[in-house]
């Protein structure tokens, strides 16, 4: 995420296998993915126009703005920055399936969208996907430890080494850069781990890895 100027899933959707989660994960990511080119296409030829969707902090009207938020840019420039690790991340979360990916990023765009309308400085407007690409990267940890999962352990191992060094964006490190949108959307993706783990029956005991 950036600033701008002023102003109960089901199981047969959501644990399925890598493999038979291939296709509908791909179609999904990119028809996400392709919603952000398109809005930032109308956004660009309408002067800006949507960038209105972008969160102000501590008003309350702007606290509808949440969602939307998360699916705007600043340009396509910010755009081209997310859309590399929004569809590897996003490809890897929905392999499990689309359903529970939706509410795995619902999770992510609510916790850090509030976070954001709580903390970040006054006066600034913030948007951008990449409050959900930290969430993501959070989810993709944690998932397989939560679900004791062995295989997503193993994939989160490797999405820790190949993107562990964004994690430096949840200090204020960078002027022009929410920090506060990346370090609630990495908590966000925590909290949808536990929301929506497989890995636990209701009443059940202690699940087994697998």
């Amino acid at each position: 995420m950036a600033y701008g100027s002023g102003s109960g899933i089901n199981s047969t959707n959501s644990d399925r296998s890598p493999r038979q989660g291939a296709k509908p994960a791909a179609k999904l990511i990119l028809l996400w993915t392709g919603l952000l080119w398109l809005l930032e296409a109308v956004d660009q030829a309408t002067g800006n126009a949507l960038d209105t969707f972008g969160i102000v902090p501590r008003r309350q009207g702007e606290l509808v703005d949440v969602i939307p938020a998360a699916f705007m840019h600043f340009g396509f420039g910010h755009l081209i920055a997310n859309t590399v690790p929004l569809l590897v991340l996003g490809f890897l979360a929905a392999l499990r399936g689309t359903g529970r990916f939706l509410a795995v990023a619902f999770t992510i765009i609510v916790v850090s969208g509030v976070g954001v309308w709580l903390v970040a400085p006054d006066g600034s407007n913030t948007a951008g996907a990449s409050g959900l690409i930290f969430g993501l990267f959070g989810y993709l940890l944690v998932r397989g430890f939560v679900d004791r999962r062995i295989t997503d352990v193993a994939l989160g191992g490797v999405v820790a080494v190949f993107y562990g060094s964004i994690l430096w964006g949840v200090l204020p490190t960078e002027a022009g850069i929410s920090w506060q949108g990346h370090l609630f959307g990495l908590v966000g993706g925590i909290v949808a781990a536990f929301m929506t783990s497989t890995a636990r029956a209701a009443g059940g005991g202690k699940p087994a890895w697998h």
